[in-house]
């Protein structure tokens, strides 16, 4: 009876407006890039076998685009990090379950990995909708760097990390994988405080009242916050392993599928005075360019790096 609670609980406030955001926006509209990039697809084009693996290729996916000022390097510089600090913590006892979390990383990764790999194809029928809309975003180059990041965390998280814990399994010991899943929420807060401090500090730049603009722009724009979509990704695993009823099943995972489809389409139109957009906008347009805000974000990255703990 408790589970089925749970399939309650995934319907709030929120979620009901990111539903009704997707069934209003028109994925149909984000398109691949014209022609794949034949060293993109090769980097991409096997499963991770280990997080060591995972993570060397996702930093050469990265410097990839980086060096054709492709803009889906803005959410990937983040990740890559991400999975490093992920790795250092499993080698240094951070988690309970080591075994358990060294899969858990891997599975998550190629879910990204298949992702990249059918938009970069033009596979459009095998792009799940979030991504769809974050990769076409970075590919048009029509929204703030910002967007394209949270585009990018809102997919991973607020989709793909519901299927990676029902993939891996949350039994046995489902209590100590819960902790192990909740302790990687400050190694993630950390680096979007950094990504969102390094912007800061150049839109500043152009806008006199940076951090009011920042703030509100944050607030706008994280519907859904990280902590919050990674509490509702453990709440729709425990659905999809408890609940063995098709509908149940079908229902979780839609929920998760158009609660980030909507919560894309949220963060490309953030309820923020045009004015104030306008203005994020020119500083990104005449102030600097994109490897530059990448190379700044990944040195605060490295300084702002917290050592494991054992």
């Amino acid at each position: 009876m408790a589970s089925y609670t749970t399939a309650v609980r995934l319907l709030d406030g929120t979620t009901l407006r990111e539903i009704r955001l997707a069934l209003g926006g028109d994925v149909g509209s984000f398109a691949p890039p014209t022609n794949a990039d034949p060293v993109l697809v090769d980097l991409v084009d096997r499963p991770f076998e280990s997080v060591t693996d995972a993570a060397d290729r996702l930093s050469r996916l990265t410097n990839r685009l980086r060096a054709q000022g492709d803009r889906r390097s803005v959410f990937l510089t983040i990740y890559t990090r991400m999975t490093r600090d992920v790795h250092a913590g499993i080698e240094h006892g951070t988690f309970a379950d080591p075994n358990w979390m060294r899969e858990y990383v891997v599975t998550f990764a190629n879910y990204y990995r298949r992702a990249f790999l059918a938009f970069e194809r033009g596979d459009l029928e095998a792009v799940p909708d979030p991504w769809r809309i974050a990769f076409g975003t970075a590919i048009r180059g029509d929204a703030l760097i910002v967007q394209d990041a949270f585009l990018g965390v809102n997919a991973h998280i607020n989709y793909d990390l519901g299927l990676t814990l029902d993939d891996v399994g949350i039994d046995p010991n489902r209590s100590q994988k819960h902790a192990d899943h909740r302790a990687i929420n400050e190694i993630l807060a950390r680096l979007v405080d950094v990504q969102q401090t390094t912007l800061a500090e150049i839109y500043a730049a152009g806008i006199e009242d940076i951090d009011d603009a920042f703030g509100r722009f944050d607030e706008s724009v994280t519907l859904r916050s990280m902590e919050r979509g990674r509490a509702q990704a453990w709440r729709t695993a425990v659905v999809l392993t408890d609940v063995n009823v098709r509908p149940v099943v079908s229902y979780a995972r839609w929920v998760l599928r158009a609660t980030a489809t909507g919560g894309a389409f949220f963060i490309r139109s953030p309820q923020l005075d045009p004015t104030l957009l306008a203005s994020l906008r020119a500083v990104e347009t005449e102030g600097f360019d994109l490897e530059t805000v990448l190379k700044r974000l990944q040195e605060r990255m490295e300084e702002g790096a917290t050592p494991p703990t054992d």
